[in-house]
């Protein structure tokens, strides 16, 4: 295993922004961010190494057939029933399938009733980030307040990356627009997101509260990013107070 991260020697940093876009003279509106082509040729999203790395996205070739699929097999699986009713949110026509779709599609179909920064909770959002850094940074905040939360004692979390790419127009917050990016609200991000979905955005960029520098993605369709491919192992431990460290776990080649 490698060190990734190291608690006593990477903190939490709290970012700073410029003033909002209008302030600075920007001539889009001052109301909404404005719209800008996003090509990354990498982004990473770190989950739960708990959660299946294949599912029924990826055995269907074409998204039209998701739902039969679906009827088919809820019939003797009572969690694709209530996934099945989560697919209905999202548009037909945006859907994905095919190798590496799960990942992207469980972000839309498993929804987080407590919200997040750009969700209610009655909508989902595949976050992603350009970095495994930032990835990790992200993770590691929201990991720790779940495990401060529940009490949990010393343990080591088994976790997930993949990689994916996007070249799509998204509303761009990078460099301003402070009140979506309040590292300890969702409040004024939400109610931006919420506008935002109703006009047709595919999106946004934005800038990690978590990790200084850091770039971010909320993608509120699944087409927006390509499928995934797994590329890393980590594993988060935890020390009954904060996540001391992060490890990259490889597999030790042996002779045949």
């Amino acid at each position: 295993m490698r060190l990734v991260r190291c608690r006593n020697r990477v903190a939490h940093p709290v970012c700073t922004y410029g003033e909002d876009a209008a302030a600075r003279g920007n001539p889009m509106s001052p109301q909404l961010p404005p719209v800008k082509r996003i090509r990354w040729n990498q982004a990473y999203r770190i989950v739960p190494s708990r959660f299946p790395t294949i599912g029924v996205y990826d055995r269907v070739a074409d998204p039209a057939d998701l739902e039969a699929v679906f009827a088919l097999e809820a019939m003797t699986n009572p969690r694709l029933r209530e996934e099945a009713g989560a697919l209905q949110l999202v548009p037909a026509e945006r859907r994905l399938s095919g190798p590496g779709a799960t990942p992207v599609m469980a972000a839309f179909t498993h929804l987080n009733p407590e919200g997040s920064r750009f969700s209610d909770g009655s909508w989902g959002v595949f976050y992603a980030a350009h970095s495994v850094a930032t990835a990790v940074e992200e993770t590691v905040y929201h990991r720790e307040r779940f495990l401060a939360a529940t009490h949990e004692p010393a343990c080591e979390i088994q976790m997930r990356c993949y990689r994916t790419e996007l070249d799509r127009r998204l509303h761009d917050l990078r460099g301003g627009w402070s009140a979506a990016h309040d590292p300890d609200s969702y409040v004024a991000s939400v109610a931006l997101a919420r506008e935002l979905r109703a006009a047709g955005s595919n999106g946004l960029a934005y800038d990690s509260a978590r990790h200084l520098g850091g770039e971010c993605l909320a993608a509120f369709y699944p087409d927006v990013v390509a499928p995934c491919v797994q590329a890393r192992h980590l594993i988060y431990r935890w020390d009954g107070v904060h996540i001391a460290q992060v490890l990259e776990v490889s597999e030790l080649a042996r002779p045949r």
